[in-house]
Order: C-alpha cells, then sequence, then structure tokens
C-alpha cells in the first residue's frame, strides 16, 4: 500500500460530519449490500474521505482498489485506517488527488461516488470523465443524498451544490452507457431530514440523533423501501453500466 501525492493545488474539505457518520452502522451496512454484487475485482473510490467506507466495501476479491482522495489530510488518515485491510498491501492505494491525478491508462471495474458527487460543482463532467476509466461490463455507481427541496444550511454547511432526483441525477449521467438504474433509500430517513428542513434547522445533526435514525428509522426503512418498490427515500442510488458486446443487465435492488 502506498500514498501518493500529485501537483494539484491542495484541497481541504470543508464538511464536519465524516466522524459523526461513521458510526451509523446500519445504514452504512444497509446501502453497501444494494451495491456489493456489482463491485468488481479492479475498484476506484473517488472521495474516500478516511477509509470508513473502503473498510466496509473492500475484500479479499479485489486485486486493486484505489483510494482517490483530494484532501491530504484526509488521506493521510486514510491510509492509515485501510492499514486493517493490508494483508496485501499490493492492493490497496491512496491517492492525494482526483481523476487527473491517474494514470491515463487507467482502467477500473468498478467507479464508486459514496457521497461525493454533490460536492462537485462540475458533476456532468465529473461523470463523463469516471466513464472514460470504466472498463467493458463495468459499473459506475452513485450514492447521494435526494430531493433538493431538502436542503438545508446542513448541506451548505458541507460543501454540497445540490441534492439529486431521479431526473437530475439521470440528466448529469455519462452519455453513451446503458439505461442507469436509479432508486431510492431510507424512506424513514427521509421524515427525518424533512423535519430538519421544516423544524429544526440544524447544521449537523447530533450524536444522539444519528443513533436514533440508524438504531429505528434505517431498520423501519428496511422494511419499508421493498414495499414502495424502492421509489421513495432521503438517498438516491444511480447505477450504469459500461456496455459489452451483448449490453449488461443492471437488476433491481
Amino acid at each position: 500500500m502506498k500514498l501518493t501525492e500529485s501537483d494539484n493545488q491542495p484541497f481541504s474539505y470543508v464538511g464536519e460530519e465524516l466522524e459523526l457518520f461513521s458510526h451509523a452502522v446500519q445504514w452504512k451496512a444497509y446501502w453497501a449490500r444494494q451495491i456489493a454484487p456489482l463491485i468488481g475485482i479492479n475498484v476506484l473510490e473517488v472521495g474516500a474521505g478516511t477509509g470508513t467506507n473502503t473498510v466496509l466495501l473492500a475484500s479479499s476479491r479485489q486485486k486493486r482498489w484505489v483510494c482517490l482522495e483530494p484532501d491530504p489530510n484526509l488521506a493521510t488518515a486514510l491510509q492509515s485506517k485501510v492499514q486493517a485491510l493490508a494483508s496485501r498491501p499490493e492492493v490497496l492505494d491512496v491517492i492525494v488527488g482526483d481523476l487527473g491525478s491517474l494514470p491515463s491508462e487507467s482502467t477500473f471495474d468498478t467507479i464508486l461516488y459514496i457521497d461525493v458527487l454533490e460536492h462537485i460543482d462540475s458533476d456532468q463532467g465529473e461523470l463523463e470523465a469516471a466513464y472514460r476509466l470504466l472498463a467493458p461490463g463495468g459499473y459506475l455507481i452513485v450514492l447521494s443524498p435526494a430531493h433538493q427541496f431538502l436542503y438545508t444550511t446542513f448541506d451548505q454547511g458541507l460543501g454540497h451544490f445540490r441534492r439529486y432526483s431521479r431526473q437530475s441525477l439521470r440528466e448529469v449521467g455519462p452519455r453513451g452507457c446503458s439505461t442507469p438504474r436509479l432508486f431510492y433509500l431510507d424512506s424513514m430517513g427521509f421524515f427525518a431530514s424533512l423535519a430538519n428542513r421544516l423544524l429544526l434547522k440544524q447544521k449537523l445533526p447530533t450524536s444522539k440523533q444519528i443513533q436514533f435514525w440508524d438504531r429505528y428509522l434505517v431498520r423501519a426503512s428496511l422494511l419499508l423501501d421493498p414495499l414502495l418498490g424502492f421509489n421513495f427515500g432521503k438517498t438516491i442510488v444511480g447505477i450504469w453500466g459500461k456496455r459489452l458486446d451483448r449490453g449488461v443487465a443492471i437488476s433491481s435492488p
């Protein structure tokens, strides 16, 4: 495992939520199950933060997992955290930078944007560039907060440019790929976000609020989301496949 620094200007992440939400174990396990079958053997995780999702998603199946993180301080913490996965240190690379920091010949079976795309101003250009790095038969996977009308000072404080709907996420998706699979998660969490939007208007939830949401609301969403056909929730997932000769099938959750 190695940490590689690019020559780009240093970037500093303005959010304060990474450690707070790292304790949302039920939620992370829930969305991870939705995408785990699509994670290939050669993975790029864009905006890997402090490595919480890397530890959650990476397995012995991967031959290469690249963690791309523009904030050098987060990248240092990330490198320390993924030491836990370093029984095969040659598999894991931490690169400080963005897509432009990668070797031009790079290709990946899976490219992940987990709570990242909403932080990127030029989101369509970002997904177009990522799609060019995707190997045939691979998947580009985005998980982001849903519904612009839920945008609050919380989003603003975290550096979010936007939240997404099915329509808006479809519109910024890479051209020339298969029809994306777009679905929502956490139907009960939607009401917690709505309450904060209308009543609480907090910049950040408290630790107790996170625990309540994770322990009770997420568990309720596990039951309710399938009944609603994954058509409602506070989080949206988008999955784009790069076609093989016979196309790529993207199944429902």
